[in-house]
């Protein structure tokens, strides 16, 4: 059995704790089953892909969380000697790392490269130290600025930052601030979040109860705009909704969930997608594992995608991204008031939604699907 994806997402779950706003599949844990977890995902690739006669060629490989740095240098280490079992790539090719600032040590980076990481993604959030224990974060301001001048020392090929941006007023946290300093980190590549409150999540229930109130729509779109115009005048490409990189640095791994090309996930709740149909696995750790080990496929369900549903992610997905979408002579007189506003720029036969369109990509997105889907 072979994939045609030339792209691979690997979920690792574990977290020392669960963020406030978290509602991803994660399962926390002070001592992670590192063994018990790789051996796992061998087994679901056996199972997906067969005993491997000869690696698969990939472009991407994306560990991503949870927390993969949770995992220990010895950990990666071991995850991508069974990922070589399996798969090929060259020297240039994108191996990331998501990262935590607490797990950065110099040790931990020189292994890393040793072990073929190339790119890192460290979640850092906020430089304030109040909002961090809000959120439930492991690590402090202080611990960001180790692990960014360890990470730089390590000269990674690539490595990104993360923020998260409309935290709730009452915390009186600065965001210009904050994104001063990342900006002056000079991150080769940065990602930015508006905070989202989940159901179920610990943020979800402080809001529920009225211990929190949300950042209002004004303080979000200042928020985000502000950032864009801060980014690219530092020499950043706002080439996605949420991510900015300097030149030759956009992600490669990410970018291929937006181009809508195939894409393989293990790991519990990995989601893939083989060209026509979309599959996701089992989100509750002990579940997939125990799928994996008795060699089960640990999928939880999956979708065909169709020339109508197709048509409706090919929308949204170009209208995320810088590289925008096609229209035909039809969706024309739709987008022209668009542009009026502000909210699209038209080159040629390509419409592309400008800082202040993304704000209302959803709105915008279903406007034109109406007139997609009827092709």
């Amino acid at each position: 059995m072979t994939s045609t994806a030339r792209h691979v997402y690997v979920h690792v779950p574990f977290c020392a704790r669960r963020c406030s706003y978290c509602d991803f599949a994660i399962a926390v844990r002070r001592d992670v089953p590192v063994t018990e977890f790789v051996d796992a995902i061998r087994c679901e690739l056996v199972v997906r892909l067969g005993t491997p006669a000869h690696p698969q060629p990939i472009d991407t490989l994306y560990f991503g969380g949870g927390t993969p740095s949770h995992l220990g240098a010895a950990g990666v280490h071991a995850m991508l000697d069974v990922m070589r079992e399996f798969f090929s790539w060259t020297r240039d090719a994108e191996v990331t790392l998501e990262a935590n600032p607490d797990d950065v040590s110099a040790p931990a980076t020189h292994a890393w490269r040793a072990a073929g990481i190339t790119r890192v993604s460290l979640g850092a959030q906020s430089f304030d130290d109040d909002v961090l224990r809000w959120m439930h974060r492991t690590h402090s301001s202080e611990q960001i600025d180790r692990a960014v001048d360890i990470i730089r020392d390590t000269a990674f090929d690539s490595w990104s930052f993360d923020l998260i941006f409309a935290i709730p007023a009452d915390l009186r946290r600065d965001w210009q601030r904050d994104l001063d300093r990342a900006l002056g980190k000079s991150p080769p590549h940065l990602s930015l979040y508006g905070l989202t409150v989940e159901p179920g999540t610990a943020l979800g229930k402080w809001t529920e109860r009225g211990e929190v109130m949300p950042a209002d729509e004004h303080a979000y779109e200042a928020q985000f705009l502000g950032a864009h115009d801060a980014a690219v005048a530092a020499g950043f490409d706002h080439y996605e909704v949420s991510n900015f990189a300097k030149p030759g640095h956009h992600a490669r791994h990410n970018r291929s969930y937006w181009q809508g090309v195939p894409y393989l996930g293990v790991g519990p709740s990995a989601h893939g997608f083989d060209g026509t149909t979309r599959r996701w696995n089992r989100a509750i750790y002990a579940q997939w594992l125990a799928a994996a080990k008795s060699g089960m496929d640990p999928v939880a369900g999956s979708e065909p995608i169709g020339a109508g549903e197709e048509s409706l992610e090919a929308v949204y997905l170009g209208l995320r991204t810088q590289d925008g979408f096609h229209l035909t002579q039809t969706d024309l007189a739709l987008v022209t008031p668009w542009i009026a506003e502000g909210w699209a720029v038209l080159e040629r036969d390509t419409v592309r939604l400008t800082p202040l369109g993304w704000l209302r990509l959803d709105s915008l997105a279903a406007a034109l699907t109406p007139v997609t889907r009827s092709r």
